[in-house]
């Protein structure tokens, strides 16, 4: 069952930056912004990709559509971690690399893991599992990298700021650790997805949900 729900929410997530996508693609058309950070801000390319995002998470619902739309979001991801960002980010423990090529990535290799070991090829398996380790490894090295600004964005009402960092750096080494090896991977799996979820509800939502400053906002407009 939790399974169930962690490919639903997996599902809309996808869905969601395939909208995301589109939005910015027809708004960089008509003024300059950048499209998420894993594409060019070219709106020819991110309008197709971003429909692929829409039809992959769509198809992600369904287990007639599952193995396909998992396989072809794992590719696509891929794609964009390394033929549009690895040119562009070479330092590997940059945070523009970890950000623009390890995040679709790990994304990619989720996406392939959705459809169980039985329905796609066993490289494949392997070597999502290897790809998502790495990503989870490097993710952890850079909390202790950037400890202090990491620390500051844990909420105020929230204790123990640096204790926190680290101990969620030391987790996610852990968790690629065990990916890697196979050992107590399920675990492994269950405390990323909580984490994440965790630092959703805590950390990133309750900025999208505050109501912007008018003065502010006429600020920016007039700058």
């Amino acid at each position: 069952m939790l399974g169930r729900f962690g490919r639903l929410l997996f599902s809309l997530a996808i869905i969601g930056i395939g909208v995301e996508t589109l939005i910015c693609s027809y708004v960089s058309s008509h003024k300059v912004v950048p499209v998420i950070p894993w594409l060019p801000a070219i709106p020819s390319l991110a309008y197709p990709v971003g429909t692929i995002f829409i039809l992959c998470g769509a198809g992600l619902l369904f287990q007639r559509t599952l193995m396909v739309s998992s396989i072809t979001l794992g590719f696509v991801m891929l794609l964009s971690g390394l033929a549009f960002d690895v040119p562009r980010h070479s330092d590997l423990m940059s945070a523009p690399w970890r950000t623009n090529v390890l995040e679709p990535i790990a994304i990619g290799c989720l996406a392939w893991l959705a459809s169980g070991l039985g329905d796609i090829p066993g490289w494949l398996h392997r070597t999502s599992r290897y790809l998502l380790a790495f990503a989870l490894i490097v993710f952890g090295i850079a909390h202790f990298q950037v400890l202090t600004f990491i620390a500051s964005m844990v909420p105020g009402w929230i204790p123990w700021h640096w204790f926190w960092t680290v101990f969620f750096g030391v987790a996610f080494i852990a968790a690629g650790v065990s990916f890697a090896t196979g050992f107590l991977q399920r675990w492994a799996a269950l405390g990323v997805g909580l984490m994440f979820a965790l630092w959703t509800v805590t950390i990133h939502l309750p900025p999208v949900l505050v109501t912007p400053d008018p003065d502010k906002c006429r600020t920016c407009s007039s700058s």
